[in-house]
């Protein structure tokens, strides 16, 4: 009962709904994708342009359906269209020119601080930089244009390369991470 008031939550806009869901189904739909690629990091850019996708497209799903298999068949066909595009981009167009076929839709999720946002504000910056040292290199790398170089996410797409989506999607995934460690960080400090 729960998810579904969750989903509608979402689909009128609600941030906080868009979060627990990208928590909840986040493993489910990257290790369909590790089943499908061999590469963690393929398959975690995947996984956000799933989520990205899902969010921007929340209005279509249909109750009475299976929220995981929707996001599944999302997951699935984005992995297919990523998989045809390579190939095309491969055969027939630039790097640059590939930039400029995307359309950007923006994701929206607001600017305005989250717990983690909180959070990540009252660490002390020590704590912070050994937290970043057990992150991923582009979570390390999202974190430190946002918060330490304070570039807002059209800079920091067209710095990456990535659509705003893209980048909103994986930011607010590598602060749930930062957090995480943080807190595990002054749990072990208090032992």
């Amino acid at each position: 009962m729960a998810l579904k008031k969750h989903i509608q939550a979402a689909k009128k806009g609600d941030q906080q709904a868009f979060k627990f869901l990208l928590e909840k189904y986040w493993k489910d739909i990257y290790r369909f994708q590790r089943s499908l690629i061999g590469n963690a990091n393929e398959a975690e850019d995947i996984t956000i342009e799933t989520f990205a996708k899902a969010f921007e497209k929340i209005h279509t799903f249909k109750e009475g359906y299976s929220f995981k298999n929707w996001l599944l068949t999302i997951s699935k066909n984005t992995y297919t269209d990523r998989t045809r595009k390579k190939k095309s981009v491969q055969n027939t167009l630039s790097i640059d020119q590939e930039e400029t076929y995307k359309k950007d839709k923006i994701l929206n999720i607001p600017d305005e601080d989250t717990e983690e946002d909180r959070l990540i504000m009252e660490q002390k910056l020590n704590k912070i930089h050994e937290a970043l040292g057990h992150l991923k290199p582009k979570y390390k790398e999202i974190l430190k244009y946002r918060y330490f170089e304070e570039m807002t996410y059209k800079q920091i797409a067209e710095k990456t390369g990535e659509s705003i989506t893209n980048v909103k999607v994986r930011l607010m995934r590598a602060k749930k991470l930062l957090a995480q460690q943080i807190k595990q960080s002054e749990h072990d400090d208090k032992k």
